[in-house]
């Protein structure tokens, strides 16, 4: 056995210090600090793919837009609870041009970034019908997600999607569906930890069954057209992200600022609401919240009492950064696509150091370049390979804590260097060597 980076002693050292019993339930959070203290006592760099935060500068649009608004005064006046109007207008724009549907501004209501969306979004779903009272999620997903709705006491059902791709999505979700009890349905597209993209074939089937059943569709795009095997850049022209919403009138989406502009400091997203469910009259609400339809509910009562609305400075950046792209001057995706070479220069390694990639397909094509992606290692729990790479200066998270049945851990390809493929390299052929099968 060759010796380890860093001493499994320390490491192991420290997980008990944390109180952390089980690695493979180990949170974002935890992960981070064990990786933070065994850096700072064995004084070996770590390579962190734990943290899924934006490791590019914030668009430059944004920031002057938000400093002006600073300088001209807005900070002394409460935003209104509708939203900024010309980030309304834009954001109403933006889908038209990449997304290529029309939701009309009054339904595009800005949010404290798209963690306090999904907030406000299960809020009122989970009301909308007392009949209704639990979440479907398509995991693998983001765990605060499922961590909201047991801050709200609201029940949630799962699947893993890994053996139910394609034809077999449809029977799948309907199984859930036919009980009568869900009241919305939530997935990533990308995804987020897998990077699989539903296409729009699958997106039809959950579009046409959220109609059959009345149920609403929460689709999280936290990586918006982050797709890089297509391109999905040029506003106002095919290809555009992919949605249910071509397929249902019964959806959210839920845009944030944070990757596709690496605005995440400053907490900004919008919700856009279909035109039909904004308008909607749910029998539930209107009783409970004076007889406002739906996105009132969601704007007036939700984020009213969460917030009181959205940063009034940031929704200045949000609108300046739809708005320069929107009209061609900005190209997000130019700017995040070292993400997808990133991950491309990491997949790379650990394959030729007997890695294997977890979530590996669309169907039938290799799944996309992106912010993140999956690693698994033969005869490996989750656990067991994201203390075993501890000792080798790599963090990352087990996919079990993401809502997935697989074995293998979640890479974040933000903050990785440049001169860090090498660490990883000598790294990763010390591992192979270490775990070869006798």
């Amino acid at each position: 056995m060759k010796e380890t980076p860093i001493k499994k002693e320390l490491v192991d050292g420290l997980i008990a210090e944390l109180g952390i019993n089980d690695f493979a339930k180990a949170t974002i959070r935890e992960v981070k600090q064990v990786a933070a203290k065994a850096e700072k006592a064995s004084g070996v760099e770590f390579i962190k793919m734990e943290m899924g935060i934006p490791g590019l500068p914030a668009a430059q649009v944004g920031v002057d837009a938000q400093v002006k608004a600073l300088q001209d005064g807005i900070a002394h006046s409460y935003p209104d609870i509708q939203g900024l109007p010309a980030l309304k207008q834009e954001a109403s724009r933006f889908v038209k041009a990449f997304i290529g549907l029309d939701v009309a501004p009054e339904g595009c209501v800005p949010v404290t970034g798209s963690m306090q969306g999904t907030f406000a979004s299960f809020l009122t779903c989970s009301q909308a019908q007392k009949s209704k009272d639990t979440v479907l999620f398509i995991d693998p997903g983001f765990p605060v997600q499922k961590m909201q709705l047991q801050v709200m006491g609201v029940k949630y059902e799962t699947f893993d999607v890994y053996d139910f791709r394609g034809e077999k999505l449809g029977p799948k979700v309907e199984s859930y569906l036919e009980k009568g009890n869900i009241c919305a349905i939530v997935y990533s597209n990308p995804n987020n930890p897998a990077w699989i993209c539903l296409n729009e074939d699958e997106l039809k089937t959950i579009g046409t069954l959220a109609t059959k059943y009345d149920t609403i569709v929460m689709e999280d795009l936290a990586y918006f057209a982050m797709d890089f095997r297509q391109n999905l850049s040029v506003p106002f022209q095919p290809p555009y992200q992919a949605s249910v919403g071509r397929y249902t009138d019964n959806y959210m989406l839920l845009i944030s600022g944070s990757k596709a502009f690496s605005y995440a400091g400053e907490r900004i997203g919008v919700t856009c609401i279909s035109n039909k469910l904004f308008h909607r009259h749910f029998a539930d609400l209107a009783a409970r919240y004076e007889g406002l339809p739906f996105g009132l509910v969601f704007s007036t009562r939700m984020l009213y009492a969460l917030s009181s609305g959205t940063s009034h400075s940031a929704q200045y950046a949000m609108a300046a950064m739809l708005k320069a792209a929107t009209d061609g001057e900005y190209d997000f995706r130019k700017e995040v696509s070292v993400y997808g070479e990133r991950a491309h220069k990491l997949k790379e390694i650990f394959c030729r150091h007997g890695f294997h990639i977890v979530y590996d397909k669309d169907l039938d094509q290799p799944v996309a370049d992106g912010f993140y992606f999956t690693i698994g290692y033969p005869g490996m729990t989750s656990g067991e390979l994201a203390k075993e790479l501890m000792y080798y200066g790599v963090s990352a998270i087990c996919l079990i804590t993401t809502g997935s049945h697989q074995e293998g851990l979640r890479v974040c390809t933000s903050f990785i260097e440049d001169h860090q493929y090498d660490q990883l390299e000598e790294r990763m052929t010390i591992f192979e060597e270490n775990n070869k099968k006798a």
